[in-house]
């Protein structure tokens, strides 16, 4: 994206010859020469120290010079040649300044000349950036994620981890991907860090903000859910980060991606097992395993299979205060998704058992959505109420209503608190939490006014007859 910039900096039409440069991959159209050059260089720069008078540039323009001797390399050849080199010894190799860039929240790399990237929501391919082949692909990959002690080859031909900042990073190659070597990176957004930036940005209103906070310090069991992409993991780091510095907060994760700003918090993450050795360490594992670490917290980067049964438990066994994740399209999906996650446990517990167990043990549900427009939106909080025999009962008491689309395509609607105070207002005032007093106090007012006014009416109408 950055190297395209001045075409606009300078008001240089793409109709023009320099459209025909505008696709990185065809810059430099002999692979194998490009490949063989790369490999030259950067095995000198292995074996010979670069001096402490000369910058790293200067000394790699050198080696450009005395490796590409009697080659008719174009501008344009020599200087990709050296922003390949440059961006592997200072980074990520090719994808170095999309990770740097903080628009692109989302890089996909389908193949060497298929990058993807997500900016402000929307999809957009990439021609600035590119890779010379399949093995160039691989090697950036085991670039990231060896200093994280993961490996990636044939014989372990997928890893999921993240990188020091906490995006999150998932590779797979040959022979499992037919394509080839595929990377996706979700990138860790540094400016969404608190619930005022998602307020800021209209994925909450101030009211809703308020009463989560409220409902993560009354030590409310809350299950956050929506689609990929839709920003749960943010959202649950940010609600994470109102729970007291003097609990002890245990998180599992697949790949460590909350950043709790507490000082008494354990991350555990679990292990892959490869073709050949044993030793995998499952969600269920570490949940289990946290019940033993005297948690006042447990927090579960992601819940999708057995450990929702544990999960569960825990929250039914004093452990208040639980929070999680899961895949579902909408709160009444994400209780359905529950009661199949805890069957898969091949635990002998009828149907109607389960939906009283989940009803004992959760009290909210966070519903966030990324619209068609590319925003985020927390499209409902509902709380779990009761449990009738045969179905778990849920009530909004915050939702998003979307009324349709703008002329430039932004989703138009508003937010929506229901007329009716919700029945964990009371756990949040027994916490002695007053936070959110002034937004149920009205409607508990409201409500008592009205059952006198129809009190009255029916007096009126007794009368009457």
């Amino acid at each position: 994206m950055k190297k395209n910039s001045w075409l606009k900096e300078f008001e240089i039409s793409e109709e023009n010859n320099y459209s025909t440069i505008s696709n990185d991959y065809d810059i430099f159209k002999d692979k194998k020469l490009l490949d063989s050059f790369r490999d030259s260089i950067i095995q000198e720069l292995i074996d010979n120290k670069i001096p402490d008078d000369k910058m790293l540039s200067n000394y790699i323009n050198e080696e450009i010079d005395i490796i590409t001797e009697g080659y008719d390399l174009s501008v344009l050849e020599r200087n990709h040649l050296f922003d390949l080199i440059e961006n592997e010894i200072n980074g990520y190799g090719p994808i170095t300044e999309l990770l740097d860039d903080e628009s692109v929240t989302e890089i996909m790399v389908n193949s060497p000349n298929e990058v993807y990237i997500e900016v402000d929501g929307q999809l957009l391919r990439d021609e600035s950036i590119s890779f010379i082949n399949d093995e160039h692909i691989i090697r950036t990959i085991q670039r990231i994620v060896q200093p994280l002690g993961r490996t990636i080859d044939s014989s372990n031909p997928m890893v999921d981890s993240h990188l020091p900042d906490g995006s999150r990073i998932n590779a797979i190659i040959p022979p499992l991907s037919l394509k080839g070597p595929v990377l996706t990176i979700r990138k860790f957004k540094k400016s969404i860090d608190s619930i005022d930036s998602l307020i800021g940005n209209g994925t909450m209103t101030p009211y809703m903000a308020r009463f989560l906070q409220a409902s993560v310090e009354a030590k409310l069991n809350i299950i956050v859910c929506g689609g990929t992409g839709s920003g749960k993991t943010t959202l649950l780091n940010i609600l994470s980060n109102f729970i007291s510095s003097n609990e002890r907060i245990i998180t599992i994760e697949d790949a460590v991606e909350l950043r709790l700003k507490q000082s008494h918090v354990i991350s555990l993450e679990t292990r892959n097992v490869n073709y050949e050795n044993g030793g995998e360490v499952t969600i269920r594992d570490l949940v289990r395993n946290s019940l033993r670490m005297r948690p006042d917290r447990i927090i579960v980067g992601e819940v999708r299979g057995k450990e929702a049964f544990d999960m569960l438990q825990a929250m039914n066994t004093g452990h208040d205060g639980s929070l999680t994740t899961l895949h579902a399209n909408s709160a009444s999906d994400a209780l359905n998704r529950l009661e199949t996650m805890i069957l898969m446990s091949e635990m002998d517990i009828p149907l109607k058992a389960i939906r009283g167990y989940i009803e004992k043990a959760l009290d909210l549900v966070v519903n966030i959505e990324r619209l068609s427009d590319g925003k985020r939106k927390v499209t409902s909080i509902s709380e779990i109420v009761g449990f009738d025999g045969e179905n778990i009962i849920l009530h909004d008491i915050f939702a998003f209503n979307q009324k349709g689309l703008t002329p430039n395509g932004e989703v138009d609607g508003e937010f929506i608190l229901y007329d009716a105070v919700p029945f964990v207002y009371k756990k949040i005032r027994m916490r002695g939490i007053d936070i959110v007093d002034d937004i149920f106090s009205e409607l508990g007012k409201k409500k008592t006014t009205n059952k006198k006014t129809n009190k009255k009416l029916n007096q009126t109408k007794n009368k009457n007859k």
